[in-house]
């Protein structure tokens, strides 16, 4: 299996646990944007990539993952005064990439194929989510909420307790109230006289 066939390949799907939240920073079909764009493989190649990322994120689903997409779009304009708070930032040099610029170049295709990709693997157990993100302010409300709202239409609740509460409550008790009394020996001298600080000029 080659790279284009094989779907997530950056993450095994031993990552999908129970009572885990995982947030990844890219998309793993993102590699196809590029391959699309440059006319790496044949388009059957590329729709066959989109199927197995369907087919893993079903399998994931069957297994009570809840996968959550968010494309944050950005516009060209936005882009370029990125790129040069990149430049006049010393701490954000190290973003800058000769391959922005020659890749800028071809917005619209990159576009087309961000589309062509949102159509064929979004569905309603994993859904894209397309976020107007000019504004940052903006980009982190909207994901926030529809992360939690997701969570509480999920009815999430606490894990249960396996120890007995009470019981842990007297030791507690018991180990504070021992610390409070060495502290307080620690305090009287030998001879029963509470200790003073020595200050001197």
């Amino acid at each position: 299996m080659n790279f284009y066939d094989r779907p997530w390949t950056r993450q095994d799907a031993i990552r999908y646990q129970s009572n885990r939240l995982l947030v990844h920073a890219a998309f793993p079909n993102e590699p196809p944007f590029v391959v699309k764009v440059h006319k790496l493989v044949p388009h059957s190649v590329l729709s066959k990539r989109y199927e197995l990322i369907n087919d893993f994120e079903t399998m994931l689903s069957r297994n009570n993952t809840m996968i959550l997409k968010f494309y944050l779009h950005i516009s060209p304009e936005e882009q370029l005064a990125r790129f040069k708070q990149r430049l006049d930032d010393p701490a954000r040099n190290w973003k800058i990439s000769e391959s922005d610029y020659t890749e800028r170049e071809l917005w619209p295709k990159y576009e087309e194929a961000y589309e062509e990709a949102v159509a064929l693997t979004s569905t309603k157990h994993a859904p894209w989510y397309i976020i107007p993100s000019n504004h940052k302010w903006f980009r982190n409300l909207a994901v926030s909420q529809i992360i939690a709202d997701t969570m509480n239409e999920m009815g999430l609740k606490l894990p249960p307790t396996h120890v007995d509460v009470a019981a842990i409550r007297r030791k507690f008790h018991a180990a504070e109230r021992e610390e409070k009394a060495e502290t307080n020996a620690a305090k009287v001298d030998p001879k029963g006289h509470a200790k003073t600080q020595d200050v001197r000029e």
